[in-house]
């Protein structure tokens, strides 16, 4: 049996191996990414982020936890762990908040270490996720380290994104100051046991009708009329992302949250908003390999000298960098 035929039948062991080549971006997981793909774009991808100490991570094992026992799917976890500073490794915190799920052969957890990187780690997740979609996985859950650029980045590989928000954090417009609440699907208040949820909830949703308004009102001449603010030309309504709260620790809510997962999968699917996503994705993609390939394809054919003679000439100011790169691409130096 092929490597490839064993990760299609599920062999957890050579899938290992290859989800270490692809995050390492050996030649042979290219490969193997190559004659995967046409076995792709079944699982639904489920992205999970939002502030530190939100409860992410529990989030996910009672999530996982409810998927094979209530629905009896097989889930696949990506973790975005921080880096040691140390071994320069994933910390694994999240597999210590996921002991749970451990020995369930339906239940596979992959920490990714961000190592410092952006652009490089959203497109290694996105390989790994499509790894784990070939293998059969129905679920992929992508968890990231927090809140920012990097994890929109990851969040808008996901068909599916939450927003975790959590009371009693010091700020209840983090999200919005993030810049992640235009990515969210579902707004999720998890530690909901907590004081002060009704007004982490209230100020989530004031901020939906600022981001989602269905009508505008304004005055003309002193009187106040409304006007719809947006038409939408397909017949499916907008989605508005809903509010979940949920108790990680027990798992309340976690049902509803399932559901409301669904209901936006139901929502992509008869939408075609899936579709395009899918495509918005993988165009994303293929101008990002386009550019790097012709990134190295330039630095080959550029020697190291004429291409350091241009960066100095930079720096002395003779050259704008708009000048440099037309004549480094036409080959004529001054």
């Amino acid at each position: 049996m092929t490597s490839f035929q064993a990760i299609l039948e599920g062999d957890r062991l050579a899938l290992s191996r290859l989800l270490t080549q692809v995050e390492n971006d050996a030649p042979e997981s290219r490969a193997a990414l190559i004659e995967l793909f046409p076995h792709t774009g079944r699982a639904h991808l489920i992205g999970v982020t939002g502030a530190p100490g939100t409860g992410k991570s529990s989030l996910v094992n009672q999530l996982a936890l409810h998927y094979r026992k209530a629905k009896d799917k097989r889930v696949a976890v990506i973790a975005v762990d921080p880096t040691s500073p140390f071994s320069g490794g994933a910390v694994l915190g999240d597999r210590v908040r996921m002991r749970d799920l451990a020995g369930d052969p339906g239940v596979f957890i992959r920490s990714m270490a961000t190592r410092g990187s952006l652009g490089g780690l959203a497109q290694s997740t996105a390989n790994v996720a499509r790894v784990f979609d070939a293998a059969g996985f129905d679920i992929v859950v992508i968890e990231t380290v927090g809140a920012g650029q990097s994890e929109v980045d990851i969040a808008r590989l996901a068909h599916t994104t939450l927003v975790v928000e959590a009371p009693g954090l010091g700020d209840d417009i983090q999200a919005i100051k993030a810049g992640i609440l235009e990515i969210a699907d579902i707004l999720v208040v998890n530690k909901a046991d907590r004081p002060g949820v009704e007004a982490t909830e209230k100020a989530l949703k004031s901020m939906l009708e600022l981001a989602h308004p269905a009508r505008r009102v304004f005055r003309h001449h002193g009187i106040e009329m409304e006007t719809p603010l947006y038409q939408v030309e397909s017949r499916h309504p907008l989605w508005i992302p809903p509010i979940q709260r949920t108790i990680s620790i027990d798992g309340g809510g976690v049902p509803e949250l399932v559901e409301a997962i669904e209901r936006h999968a139901s929502y992509l699917a008869q939408s075609g908003d899936r579709a395009l996503r899918e495509r918005a994705r993988l165009e994303a993609e293929l101008e990002g390999l386009i550019r790097e390939e012709l990134v190295e394809r330039f630095r080959r054919e550029i020697s190291a000298a004429r291409y350091e003679k241009v960066l100095e000439q930079i720096l002395q100011r003779e050259l704008s960098p708009g000048e440099a790169v037309k004549l480094l691409l036409n080959g004529r130096f001054k």
